[in-house]
């Protein structure tokens, strides 16, 4: 395996453990709904939860995870070749769906709950009564798990793309050998007579008919 591929499977691995463990944290760390103060009928009082910082911290290190795959495997919709019909192209078209579609859900559940732990003092109304936003259980571990399959899924298309277009290249970058000891020769044509014409007198060319 190249060096590029075990940088990049690192590098990619750390960030994607790193969101998982952030956003563990955040799910321990989130604010409950019995933790909420009421000091009137129309004010909510949140306290101070990590689950804000740790929530937006694994936000941001699954967008980088995702782009520095993206960005080392290239296009995969823009590849074009005899290897699309590998089943292990489409495996990787398979992953990199997945992955994409795993990593917006975490994304989004990630920001929405580190939104939802940054209220103070606010309150909201639903049928002329007030409550509170809380962050449901799971939201946050669901977006932790969530973001370890867009990773993993992400390596595996990357290390399958790379892997798929190194062959390619090796069996594209050697020539067929020419068989030695044929040689080519030049079409051979008969001799034409270059020599002049000999003209023979009419009365000689009778005789010889004659005899």
């Amino acid at each position: 395996m190249e060096r590029k591929v075990i940088v990049v499977c690192c590098v990619v691995g750390f960030l994607g453990l790193l969101s998982a463990a952030t956003g563990f944290a955040a799910e321990a760390t989130r604010i409950k709904g019995d933790q909420v103060k009421f000091p009137s009928p129309d004010v909510c009082v949140y306290p101070r939860s990590p689950a804000l910082g740790l929530g937006l911290t694994a936000a941001v290190t699954l967008m980088i995870a995702q782009v520095i795959v993206n960005v080392a495997t290239g296009c995969i919709c823009c590849r074009r070749g005899p290897h699309q019909a590998n089943s292990n192209w489409k495996l990787a078209l398979v992953c990199f769906i997945v992955s994409w579609f795993t990593f917006v859900v975490a994304f989004l559940l990630l920001l929405t709950g580190a939104a939802l732990n940054d209220q103070h003092g606010e309150e909201n109304m639903y049928f002329n009564y007030y409550y509170c936003y809380v962050v449901k259980p799971g939201v946050f571990a669901g977006a932790a798990i969530l973001s370890l399959a867009s990773v993993t899924l992400g390596l595996i298309y990357y290390v399958m793309l790379t892997s798929t277009k190194n062959v390619i290249d090796a069996w594209g970058g050697s020539s067929a050998p020419v068989p030695g000891g044929i040689a080519m020769g030049q079409p051979q044509f008969p001799a034409q007579n270059t020599e002049a014409p000999v003209f023979v007198h009419e009365d000689t060319y009778m005789r010889r008919q004659l005899a």
